[in-house]
């Protein structure tokens, strides 16, 4: 990949060949950014797991105490009375059936999370192709399939964020912007990382971090010592 004149003076501040710890890492990602507007700081979690076992995949949410710095759009289905206690509880979006052709036959997608009651499965089921190429299917695992309605969008509003593995076995999540303090920053990604190590599959066997990065949106990674984490 070619990389520009900033990106290539930014990444002289980081030394590739040392593990940081992670208010250290913190500050050189800070130092290296160069984009004009707030970036989302990043973090790179590549794990000793094989994905693509049942018994070794990983994936959950955890609410960052600092949330994301980013507002979140809710879209909810569910019927009757849980309709409106999910926009009662700040949903953007909540509903039925009558959404599904909105989506699937209008392309509408002002959405970043989905939340479904368990009895709507069915009816979400059907956007299967559409929602689940995106990552936006409701998941048990990460809370999105609740009867407790209000619960799921106040956690998304205050900050939730689900973690899963990709086909190289590497999670990536944000943890916040860039104009957020070091200090919530660093809470933020401790709490991701304590969660990724409660969610430590009994069949992963071996060394569970190979390697965790930190990084702006446009800079380049920070490589962080994983120590603290295991």
């Amino acid at each position: 990949m070619k990389r520009g004149k900033k990106y290539k003076e930014a990444a002289k501040l980081i030394d590739r060949t040392v593990q940081y710890e992670v208010e250290e890492a913190i500050s050189l990602v800070k130092k290296a950014a160069t984009a004009k507007f707030d970036e989302t700081v990043e973090a790179h979690i590549r794990l000793g797991v094989d994905g693509r076992h049942a018994d070794q995949q990983i994936r959950g949410a955890v609410v960052l105490p600092n949330g994301t710095g980013k507002k979140v759009r809710v879209l909810v289905f569910a019927k009757g009375d849980k309709v409106d206690e999910a926009l009662a509880a700040g949903a953007d979006y909540a509903g039925g059936e009558e959404l599904i052709p909105k989506i699937q036959n209008d392309g509408w997608l002002e959405f970043d999370v989905v939340v479904a009651t368990p009895d709507m499965m069915g009816v979400v089921g059907r956007l299967g192709r559409v929602l689940g190429p995106k990552g936006l299917m409701p998941n048990p695992k990460a809370g999105t399939v609740t009867m407790d309605v209000t619960k799921a969008v106040n956690d998304i509003k205050a900050g939730k964020i689900e973690y899963r593995l990709d086909k190289a076995n590497i999670v990536h999540v944000p943890v916040g912007k860039l104009s957020f303090t070091e200090q919530q920053l660093a809470e933020n990604i401790d709490a991701l990382m304590s969660a990724i190590t409660k969610a430590k599959p009994s069949a992963a066997k071996g060394q569970y971090y190979r390697s965790v990065s930190i990084s702006s949106t446009m800079g380049p990674g920070v490589k962080l010592n994983t120590a603290r984490f295991i």
